[in-house]
């Protein structure tokens, strides 16, 4: 008889039950469900050890994907169990293998109980406890995703009420995005041609015939809009108050002020399976090959496992390692993030991306009046920042004076960079036949991943990783020293509201290429 081996807890996978749902009873053991299996790296990765901070594709693949031999044992232990494999879906390069099973046969494989909740109008499986493994098999396992449905994530913009949007409009506080652009100083010489954006929605949709209309009256042409499924997600656009707003949002502030690049959608579901499998697809997408990945979805870095927040952590390291900047909202609801006490929100945090907070910007033509912290109060909504409790100080912020960490394991400080929030003084959006105008750190993200489409035109090789040269390049920002996201102030330097502070454009171009005169 073949020896049993030990079931042992899969390392950071244990689950509370969710906060404020109702428990409606068991999982059918016939229900059919979707599992995303991540795997460990051939070869820990370290960017500082990289040559230059980056890898090719093929390099990447040698040395940095999972093993073949890894997934060998786990298709194994998947039919040892009756669970199917999804070749077509399983990747090598995203260390991703995905199996397919009944409740009863995915139950008895990781040794957990599945059940059914409710809250308001989403129903989910989930469980609680910890994941279980044959020893062998958790030593190559880094997370297992889609056992549990429950959402994750919200996007973080805010919709100024229709009085609000009249007021905004008859006092001219509004902007369209291009004007954003040229109150930062932009580049103006080039339109982001040749580059790809890649955006990911965890809900929401968008109207072709609305981005003309919104295009069209800008004087633009309408960019070029890929949609991707990701976990069977669609583009499915519904009303302006859902997630559509979200959508619109990201892709007419990056299509409006980037208005020659290509922009790729990737819908995916709001759970962590679905948040991780669309970075790792974008991040290892060779056709439509992004440069730069907008997120403005986040959750406080408590809502995640530690196993998913490790595994989404390891896939933004793999972008920067490919030379593919991430750029990422901060949170919208100041230093609590929505919790009591201080907390940053994730995916802001990883040390692997660019965190975006918020500013109140006032501007006449092309001068900037004034800029202060965006805080609306705990109805309207604040910039998040903060200190990570889970990702230590990163080298580059050494000499930042980033506050202490209430955690051994924190120090990070969120976050990096700032840009117009404010729904006050918000952007000019179209969506789903409405025009609205739409603030939240959501606009900060897909603005500067337009200004690194910008530059990347001018430069040889994609700018990358951004954090290690912008905290060199403190000249290249206008420091925001007044205002505070409530346990946090402004103040000269980075501080935990709005980083560095609003972009020079032209002057960030020059630090990320100082051979290339963009102006």
């Amino acid at each position: 008889m073949p020896q049993i081996s030990p079931q042992v807890p899969l390392p950071g996978s244990h689950r509370s039950a969710p906060s404020g749902a109702s428990d409606t009873g068991p999982a059918a053991p016939s229900q059919i469900l979707t599992v995303s299996v991540l795997v460990k790296r051939k070869t820990p990765l370290s960017l500082e050890a990289l040559p230059g901070g980056r890898v090719s594709r093929e390099e990447f693949n040698q040395k940095y994907a999972a093993d073949p031999a890894s997934f060998a044992a786990l298709r194994s232990f998947a039919h040892q169990h009756g669970l199917s494999v999804e070749e077509s879906a399983s990747s090598l390069s995203r260390r991703t293998l995905v199996l397919r099973g009944t409740v009863r046969n995915l139950e008895q494989a990781f040794s957990i109980q599945l059940r059914n909740y409710q809250i308001a109008e989403s129903s989910f499986c989930a469980f609680t406890g910890a994941i279980s493994l044959p020893q062998e098999h958790a030593e190559l396992v880094e997370a297992v995703l889609g056992l549990d449905e429950r959402p994750l994530a919200k996007p973080h913009l805010r919709i100024l009420s229709p009085d609000e949007k009249l007021k905004a409009q008859q006092a001219g506080a509004s902007y369209n995005p291009p004007q954003v652009a040229a109150l930062y100083r932009f580049p103006t010489s080039v339109t982001g041609a040749g580059q790809t954006i890649g955006i990911i929605e965890l809900g929401g949709g968008y109207n072709p015939s609305d981005l003309s209309t919104y295009f069209s009256g800008l004087g633009l042409v309408t960019p070029s809009v890929s949609s991707i499924s990701v976990d069977g997600a669609a583009n499915a656009p519904t009303t302006p108050n859902s997630a559509d707003a979200e959508v619109a949002l990201d892709i007419e502030v990056a299509g409006s002020i980037a208005n020659g690049a290509a922009i790729a959608v990737y819908f995916t579901p709001n759970t962590d399976r679905g948040f991780i499998d669309a970075v790792t697809t974008a991040v290892h997408d060779t056709t439509h090959n992004p440069t730069i990945l907008s997120i403005s979805w986040g959750a406080p870095e408590s809502s995640w496992t530690q196993a998913s927040l490790s595994a989404l952590n390891e896939a933004c390291k793999s972008a920067a390692a490919l030379g593919i900047t991430i750029t990422v909202a901060s949170g919208d609801q100041g230093s609590s993030d929505g919790l009591s006490g201080n907390h940053v929100d994730f995916p802001a945090s990883s040390p692997y991306v660019t965190g975006c907070g918020g500013t109140q910007l006032v501007g006449s033509g092309s001068t900037i009046v004034s800029q202060v912290v965006w805080n609306d109060g705990a109805q309207g909504g604040a910039t998040g920042g903060g200190v990570s409790d889970d990702f230590p100080l990163p080298s580059w912020q050494t000499g930042a004076n980033v506050p202490p960490p209430t955690t051994a394991s924190g120090g990070r400080g969120v976050p990096d960079v700032a840009g117009d929030a404010s729904p006050e003084t918000g952007y000019n959006i179209f969506v789903d036949g409405q025009q609205e105008i739409v603030g939240g750190t959501s606009a900060v993200a897909p603005l500067w991943a337009a200004l690194i489409a910008l530059i990347n035109q001018g430069r040889s090789a994609s700018a990358g990783f951004l954090n290690p040269t912008l905290y060199a390049n403190p000249s290249a920002f206008s420091p925001i020293t007044s205002g505070n996201n409530g346990a946090f102030s402004a103040g000269p330097g980075w501080n935990a509201c709005t980083g560095l502070g609003s972009p020079i454009g032209t002057a960030i171009a020059s630090a990320l290429d100082p051979s290339t005169s963009t102006t």
